[in-house]
């Protein structure tokens, strides 16, 4: 058995794919490397061949029709058969120290039979032009390099969540959890992250800059203007996410805290895009967005009301408008996310 599947995305990916898949490749016959293929009309068929045919035992290729990058997930972890599985974007990379560090510590955990449930990593903002690369890491809040539970974590910071960049998970629990991501969406990458944390008991931590999130190509889909194109597709996501954190049976304070904060974060992400494109249409859509919150999860629709990050967002008048759309900006400056 692998020891680590990673699941590589592709659509009409042939101009940066191959640093993508090459960066994976010390790994060796420990690591599976699952390019799915998801209906491209470039060369990236070609290219996944060509790698599948040099590695045939580190490299798997699948084709198939055009589904959206969830369902391309989806396929990936159908088809993973190592111990635990990460997905890397077509348009990002691995840190080979990093990596080869990741893999040592996954390794120990195996000669100890001691298998985790959840590994996180930290990842790096790699913006095109910018001088400063936000790192976030996760040292302030979870213990380094032990086994621990959601009870040995500290609080993290405001704007300060794991993302799909920073997680790994247990192959068999993603397997078996109930995870579909949904065909011909945007930004799922919340949802499988969110969905299968209900599952997770043991966590390990490995403060490595692992994962390099590359931000620069204008057809992104995290570029801003496209996400404000791309709005409702963020929005039902949003919803999907809330929908499922009423479905989940949560034990754990620490836990409850975490998906509040995450789910608070996504919401404000959403608000905020909407009052940025300064549409009468999305103002309307943003409260639709706090009627639906307040039917759906109270919890949340209080911090959103009287919490520091909520309040930001509903700021009343043209003013208070300009005030939220100022501090994304800054946030922006300071994180370098879009």
């Amino acid at each position: 058995m692998k020891l680590l599947s990673v699941v590589i995305p592709c659509y009409n990916s042939q101009a940066y794919m191959k640093y993508c898949i090459e960066s994976l490749l010390p790994g060796n016959d420990e690591v599976e490397i699952i390019i799915v293929n998801d209906g491209s009309s470039d060369g990236t068929a070609a290219i996944a061949d060509h790698y599948a045919e040099r590695y045939p035992n580190i490299i798997k290729a699948i084709h198939q029709e055009n589904g959206g990058h969830g369902e391309a997930v989806n396929t990936g972890i159908r088809n993973a058969s190592g111990l635990y599985f990460k997905v890397v974007d077509s348009d990002d990379w691995v840190d080979i120290r990093a990596y080869m560090k990741l893999l040592a510590e996954l390794r120990n955990l195996l000669n100890h039979q001691e298998l985790v449930d959840m590994v996180v990593n930290n990842f790096v903002y790699e913006k095109e032009g910018s001088k400063y690369k936000k790192i976030m890491k996760y040292d302030n809040a979870l213990p380094e390099e032990e086994i621990f539970t959601w009870d040995d974590m500290q609080p993290f910071r405001k704007g300060q969540y794991i993302l799909m960049h920073s997680v790994i998970y247990r192959t068999t629990l993603l397997q078996s959890c109930g995870l579909n991501l949904p065909k011909h969406t945007f930004y799922v990458d919340n949802l499988y992250v969110f969905t299968p944390l209900e599952f997770v008991k043991t966590i390990y931590y490995v403060n490595v800059d692992l994962y390099r999130y590359y931000i620069g190509r204008d057809d992104q889909s995290v570029q801003e203007h496209i996400m404000i194109e791309r709005i409702d597709q963020q929005i039902k996501v949003n919803k999907l996410m809330i929908e499922k954190a009423q479905q989940m049976t949560i034990y754990n304070d620490n836990l409850r805290n975490y998906l509040l904060r995450h789910l608070e974060i996504v919401t404000v992400v959403s608000a905020i895009l909407l009052i940025r494109s300064g549409t009468a249409e999305n103002l309307a859509k943003k409260k639709e967005l706090m009627r639906y919150i307040k039917r759906n999860d109270l919890l949340l629709y209080r911090n959103l009301k009287y919490g520091i990050m909520g309040r930001l967002i509903n700021l009343p008048g043209r003013a208070g408008r300009k005030i939220s759309v100022g501090a994304y900006k800054i946030s922006q400056r300071l994180v370098g996310f879009n």
